[in-house]
Parts: structure tokens; sequence; C-alpha cells
């Protein structure tokens, strides 16, 4: 398993692009990489054709996207016209790589493998893993679904947000923030040092307790 902070690691795989090293694909874009319990699944197919028509956000954001299911490089090329009929893609190359992970040795390196989900064969499912790796391979965030739960890509996109302007500048994002709202003044950060590193200024929340660590300043 993984930690938030951690050095990522860097595995070398059977994509449908070719073989990769995860570092050298990645080079100096932030990755995320999702995991699928299996080809041909109906989920699976939902999330991979969204992905495709969100490729040009993530690419705004220097973004790499990259898929992973247990199932062979042919298995994945087969599926892939099915995502782009599900999803209407009129495009020729499917515009992100899928892993192939037939031993499951990525899944079990991860922590992806779900204990409830099984197979035909009785063997586990992979579970539905987000991992947002930055510019410095290092885990950012880190999102487990069961099989059964698709995931919201929104959200998602809402989180890379939240981490690349967290990165720059020092506010933290409150609760149902979305892009281009108001932040919060990091608690460490003295209120003279605020009002030079926010020139838009930034007000106090009054709460019982009379503490002034609630402090709201428009998006940098």
């Amino acid at each position: 398993m993984v930690n938030l902070g951690d050095e990522f690691p860097n595995f070398e795989a059977e994509t449908t692009v070719g073989k990769i090293s995860f570092h050298d694909w990645l080079g100096d874009s932030w990755g995320i990489l999702f995991s699928h319990p299996s080809d041909f699944t109906p989920v699976c197919t939902t999330e991979l054709s969204r992905v495709a028509k969100l490729v040009p956000q993530f690419e705004e954001r220097n973004v790499k996207p990259i898929a992973l299911s247990c199932n062979s490089i042919s298995s994945h090329l087969q599926w892939i016209d099915d995502i782009k009929s599900y999803g209407g893609l009129s495009i020729k190359n499917f515009p992100y790589p899928i892993i192939a992970d037939e031993s499951r040795d990525l899944a079990v390196l991860l922590g992806m493998l779900d204990p409830v989900e099984k197979d035909s064969d009785g063997l586990p499912l992979t579970c539905r893993s987000v991992f947002i790796i930055d510019s410095a391979k290092k885990l950012r965030l880190s999102i487990l679904y069961p099989a059964t739960t698709g995931r919201n890509f929104n959200e998602i996109l809402r989180v890379i947000d939240s981490l690349l302007l967290t990165d720059k500048h020092k506010v933290a994002t409150p609760v149902d923030w979305e892009k281009g709202g108001d932040c919060m003044v990091l608690p460490h950060i003295k209120s003279e040092e605020a009002k030079e590193l926010f020139p838009k200024g930034f007000s106090s929340v009054i709460v019982p307790s009379g503490k002034a660590y609630i402090r709201i300043t428009p998006q940098p």
C-alpha cells in the first residue's frame, strides 16, 4: 500500500500503447491511475467512456490519465470498441492507455483488490481505485470505491483543481468548494502576512470560542 506523500512505484507494464515505465511515461505531468474490476463490464465501460470525453480537461490541468484492468491487451483492444460505441466517440485512436494486469501483480502491489467481489473463478476483483500522482511522482490522493460503485469524475477534477491551487497558494479549500469559489487562509499564516499574501483581503468568521481561525478569502 502506498501512503500519501510516498513516491509512487515506478512499475513497468504492458499497455494498449505498448510497454511503459510509469515514471518515464508520466514525465513532467501529473497522473491519474484508475483501476477496474474487469473488461466488458457495464460500470467500467461507462467510466472509461467518460474519461475519454474528459481527456481535454485533464490535459488543461497537465494530468495524464491511465486505466488498469486485470485482463489481456487483446481483450482491452476489443473492449475499446465497446467503450467508444457506448460513449458515441468518433475517434480512431483511444486517447489514453489501459494497463494489462492479468497476473494481478500491480493490483496486489498497490492494494487494489476488493475482498468482497469475486470473478467467475473465485478470484478477488480489482476495486475502483483512484491514485493522483504529482509531477514529483508523489502520491497526492487515493480513493477506493467498491467494485459495484461507479466513480464521480467531476469530483476527481474538483480535487485536482484543489491540489493544484493549494500547491501554488497558501490556502485550503472548504467543504463543497468549486473552482472559483472562496478559499480559507491556512491557520499558521499570521494576519499581517495574510494581508500581504491576499491583496483581495480576507474576513474572519466569528465563532463562540472567539478564536479567529476561520478566515475566508477570494480564490487567488
